[in-house]
């Protein structure tokens, strides 16, 4: 029985080879494409415009609790315990702080990110559609899926020109 799959097997990858053979296939790197398209950079700048000031705010709660911590470790030693506590709670609280703005701004710019992305998808799948027909292929494989290819499979600087057009 192991035997005949094992022939089987064999025979299916034998005959596969030829048509394998036969088949045309591009390389795109799909993230630096489109990352690096005219709509990514305007839409980068937007969004460094948006939140500038709330990386600001971030920043400034990321400092503030610096040197709290650092003011404890430095001077906890000689203040008195109700002062210490103080200072260690608000340290806490400024802790807090910073983790939610950061989380609410990193989760934020995921979020308008995820959005950018989706908007784009038609764009990309026009492009890569138009790189099947144009380049005459079969198949296109994202470049983090290849091992290796030559050069001249690969796509992404004709893909990124489809895009900023």
């Amino acid at each position: 029985m192991f035997h005949k799959s094992m022939i089987a097997g064999l025979l299916a990858l034998v005959l596969a080879v030829p048509a394998l053979a036969e088949t045309r296939i591009g390389v795109v790197d799909l993230r630096q494409a489109l990352f690096s398209s005219e709509d990514a950079q305007v839409f980068s700048e937007k969004l460094q415009r948006d939140f500038s000031g709330d990386e600001a705010d971030v920043r400034r709660a990321q400092e503030d609790a610096r040197k709290m911590k650092e003011r404890l470790e430095r001077d906890g030693a000689m203040m008195n315990e109700s002062e210490r506590n103080r200072l260690a709670a608000e340290f806490q609280e400024k802790v807090k702080e910073f983790n939610f703005l950061k989380q609410r701004l990193d989760s934020t710019i995921a979020s308008r990110k995820q959005s950018f992305l989706e908007n784009a998808r038609p764009e990309v799948d026009r492009a890569v559609q138009e790189l099947l027909d144009e380049n005459n292929l079969d198949l296109i494989l994202p470049s983090e899926a290849v091992v290796y290819a030559k050069p001249a499979m690969d796509l992404t600087s004709q893909l990124l020109d489809k895009l900023n057009r």
